[in-house]
């Protein structure tokens, strides 16, 4: 055996003993992980304002130290990448991962620390390669390359010198420790390219004569990526040009709709697809058993769980729900979740919610977002987007509309994703091109994430507006026997199941016409 793959398999073995132990013990580790986390911050300005030094139970920490989301921090985290010290973690953090925005922030700035970094992120990256090896003891990707297409840096957001700013795969990217580069492909400066076009064509440039054998990153981006090796090197799929490629770790959004795509493009029976939990607030969670689709929660990256149960979820005042930690989680519930992290989050609403599928041991699945939202080639749309989207749109035009919702129109081996808005009006616009261009432009502006993913219709092609016939959405609400009360037309969804019934109802009415 090589010497490479000996010492891969002894970290391999020993790291699976620690997940062992905290799969057996999960509720002493997160109990310990707390402790540590407080007593690492005691010292910090949010540590001193919340008593973090006088906390010495987790029922002690929910009573002290309040729920928060991004606004509730952003003074603090500005003051942090200002240069200053110990404010919501012991000394100064100088990476910042940049992330879709509130309503009232566009964007996210959210700290990256050295710990967090190392004992979190990376470790969560490592961590995939050996589970994977554990549930696949024959595997040699370590023989060949892991093709990694992660974000970039962020040249249009100016920060103090020695402060770093950028997607959070750019971070680790960027961060890794120079021995990586062996294991992975493209080469550091290519990777971290800006522009979309310049580095799909720098990366295709670079691997095609490379022996890949992982993929990883998010669907939408890696699946543009391999279209266009396909198309730059004549293939019909990517087996011709890496017969070993066995694995792809992905995350970011449901693989759902691309699953079929995959295997058409990498048509081998011993191909396998990971998914893992991961954010610019932390990784959380690995898909360890091949044969479900839930994720194990990870439980010794420095990060401490509490749960919302959605049916008590108070939108208005998150900071009022009622919140359970580990121990009280049950099976088949949805629960917005809150994590306190090695990088200065504390009691934070990561704005996904999750189901648990199991407690012995801890698996979860990704179930939504505590508000509506549109996520499937990591656009991120929020329900106030496009809402304000829709409202401007108006305006410009004289429009009224009576009602709409907004579903994905998913990725074709040729064609990108769009969204496509289904539309009630009680006054059409004048130029209905007009109007879904305007409806694109404003949601770009809303919504740094959704401008990223439109960028030269790469990944999500323009809008496609359709007009409904006028009692479409009443037919639809009458058939589902939710008139009156407080029922609603939901505004956006990750699949197409109301689209189409909505879509047969329009062409019943029309044919009545």
């Amino acid at each position: 055996m090589p010497l490479g793959s000996s010492i891969f398999r002894a970290v391999t073995s020993r790291r699976l003993r620690q997940i062992d132990y905290f799969v057996a013990h999960p509720w002493a580790v997160q109990q310990n992980t707390l402790q540590q986390l407080l007593a690492k911050a005691s010292n910090t300005r949010y540590g001193r304002r919340h008593g973090f030094g006088q906390i010495k139970s987790p029922d002690d920490y929910r009573k002290r130290v309040p729920i928060v989301d991004y606004e509730d921090i952003k003074n603090d985290v500005a003051l942090m990448y200002k240069g200053q010290h110990d404010i919501l973690w012991p000394k100064s953090v100088n990476l910042y991962a940049c992330s879709s925005g509130t309503t009232q922030s566009r964007s996210k700035y959210i700290p990256v620390s050295s710990e967090g970094l190392r004992r979190c992120h990376y470790r969560g990256l490592r961590d995939n390669l050996i589970i994977y090896t554990r549930n696949n003891p024959q595997t040699t990707f370590y023989k060949g390359k892991s093709l990694t297409l992660g974000g970039s840096e962020n040249p249009d957001i100016v920060m103090p010198p020695g402060v770093f700013c950028g997607d959070l795969s750019a971070i680790m990217l960027r961060e890794q420790p120079r021995w990586a580069e062996v294991f992975r492909t493209p080469s550091l400066p290519v990777a971290l390219m800006h522009g979309w076009d310049e580095k799909v064509e720098a990366i295709a440039q670079e691997v095609i004569k490379q022996n890949i054998t992982t993929l990883s990153g998010v669907p939408s981006w890696n699946m543009m990526l391999i279209k266009h090796i396909l198309q730059c090197t004549g293939k019909r799929n990517l087996l011709e040009l890496w017969p070993n490629i066995e694995l792809f770790m992905h995350g970011g959004v449901h693989f759902g709709p691309y699953i079929d795509l995959f295997r058409e493009l990498i048509p081998s029976p011993n191909m396998h697809y990971q998914e893992s939990y991961n954010a610019s607030e932390g990784f959380f969670a690995i898909q360890d058993d091949p044969n479900a689709s839930d994720m194990l929660l990870m439980f010794d990256y420095g990060v401490y769980f509490e749960f919302i149960p959605m049916a008590q979820f108070n939108r208005s005042h998150p900071e009022q729900s009622p919140t359970l930690t580990l121990d009280e989680v049950q099976t088949g519930e949805q629960y917005a979740m809150l994590i306190t992290t090695n990088s200065g989050l504390w009691r934070y609403l990561v704005g996904d919610t999750v189901a648990f599928t199991s407690v012995k041991p801890y698996r979860i699945k990704i179930t939504g977002r505590t508000r509506q939202f549109i996520n499937v080639f990591g656009e991120e749309v929020i329900l106030e987007n496009v809402e304000h989207a829709i409202q401007r749109a108006c305006w410009h035009d004289a429009a009224r509309v009576k009602d709409y919702t907004v579903a994905p129109i998913f990725m074709e081996t040729q064609k990108s994703g769009a969204h496509q808005w289904l539309v009630e009006f009680e006054r059409e616009p004048s130029d209905l091109k007009l109007f879904a261009a305007t409806l694109d432009s404003y949601l770009c502006q809303f919504n740094s994430d959704y401008a990223a993913k439109r960028a030269n219709n790469i990944t999500m092609g323009p809008i496609d507006l359709r007009v409904m016939a006028s009692g479409t959405f009443m037919e639809w609400m009458r058939q589902r026997n939710q008139l009156g009360g407080q029922h609603k037309v939901p505004r956006l969804s990750n699949t197409r199941q109301w689209a189409e019934q909505l879509l047969a109802i329009d062409a019943q009415l029309r044919s009545q016409q």
